[in-house]
């Protein structure tokens, strides 16, 4: 603000009167702004506008009073397709029909129960259906969800449509054409890439104290900083910091399973808020009692803690039996937009 003759008590002003709307100490370098300055002689700066991504502005006016307030431009959502046979990899084939590797990752993800990608097989193929948004109806502002897909592998088709079973949470899952779900109920950890530092051991020896402290958790290993994700769908009913625990997060996810993430560098989630399989809901810290950074695991089962690693874990539950019958006449012209797509050959 100093080359636009705004000295630092007035930046001071400003950056303390809109912190609990916009904190300023998260611009980022690189990040286009925007500077409105006063039509006199000064040409003092009067409103600055962050722009965050295409689609987010931040707004921040300080000609007379001070206020803040964000912006979103308006977007328009267009599905795309896309189909396919694979020659060497669904990245490099998407790569090809110069589709954006955001589609790739979210197909493996949908599909990361069923197929998996690192075997899959020449002349494997697929179909989607994807969101891409668009600004002004032109300007490309990022990728959506997929809509539905089909994935034939080893001459299976797999079939997956996004629904949303529980208008209470809003949650969006994806199911296939028999209506089963094609996830699993947990995912086997917390974090993408991690390794096992310490399992569960009702015998762990702690140094420390030199006697025998039994260990309730699994801890993974992982950089400072790294996203911790919920490892199934759920409702927070503790996000706080407490003792040895540091900052943590509990989730309960139905009457007999909850799950509990220990050590966080900062949490993101809170009380009652609701979250799907694989949302991040913190990261990697050292807070509590920890000689290194890691996410203690814990698991409850029917209100004991036991090892998630040893333990049958049950499969995602299919739509319940009252709704289903709605769901397959939804699905039906999904099914028939995707077996009408044409496999896109390479040139």
């Amino acid at each position: 603000m100093d080359k636009y003759h705004v000295g630092p008590g007035k930046v001071y002003e400003i950056v303390n009167k809109i912190k609990p709307e916009f904190d300023l100490r998260r611009l980022r370098a690189g990040k286009n702004y925007t500077i409105l300055k006063s039509k006199d002689s000064t040409e003092q700066a009067k409103v600055f506008i962050y722009q965050q991504d295409l689609i987010h502005y931040a707004i921040v006016d300080f000609k007379d009073s001070i206020f803040t307030k964000k912006v979103e431009k308006e977007v328009t959502v267009k599905l795309q397709k896309a189909s396919g046979i694979i020659e060497s990899s669904l990245s490099q084939t998407l790569d090809d029909m110069h589709v954006s590797p955001i589609v790739a990752n979210d197909l493996s993800e949908i599909y990361a129960w069923t197929i998996d990608f690192f075997r899959l097989q020449k002349n494997d193929r697929f179909k989607i259906v994807y969101e891409q948004k668009f600004i002004e109806d032109s300007i490309p502002a990022g990728i959506g969800r997929i809509r539905s897909a089909l994935f034939e592998h080893s001459g299976t088709p797999f079939y997956a449509f996004k629904y949303v079973p529980d208008s209470i949470t809003g949650i969006e899952e994806y199911f296939d054409d028999k209506a089963n779900n094609l996830r699993r109920a947990f995912l086997k950890a917390p974090l993408k890439f991690s390794r096992i530092s310490s399992r569960y051991n009702l015998r762990r020896k702690i140094a420390f104290y030199g006697r025998v402290k039994p260990h309730l958790g699994t801890d993974f290993a992982a950089p400072i900083g790294s996203p911790i994700m919920s490892t199934a769908n759920g409702q927070v009913i503790e996000s706080k910091y407490r003792g040895g625990n540091g900052n943590y997060v509990k989730i309960r996810h139905n009457a007999t399973y909850t799950t509990q993430y220990l050590h966080m560098k900062k949490r993101k989630v809170k009380v009652g808020d609701y979250v799907k399989q694989g949302d991040i809901i913190g990261w990697v810290g050292m807070t509590g009692n920890t000689s290194g950074p890691h996410v203690c695991y814990r698991f409850w089962k029917n209100g004991r803690q036991v090892d998630p690693l040893k333990e049958k874990l049950p499969e995602a539950e299919p739509l319940p039996k009252k709704i289903q019958e709605q769901y397959l006449v939804d699905i039906q012209p999904l099914k028939q937009e995707l077996d009408a797509i044409p496999y896109q050959t390479k040139n």
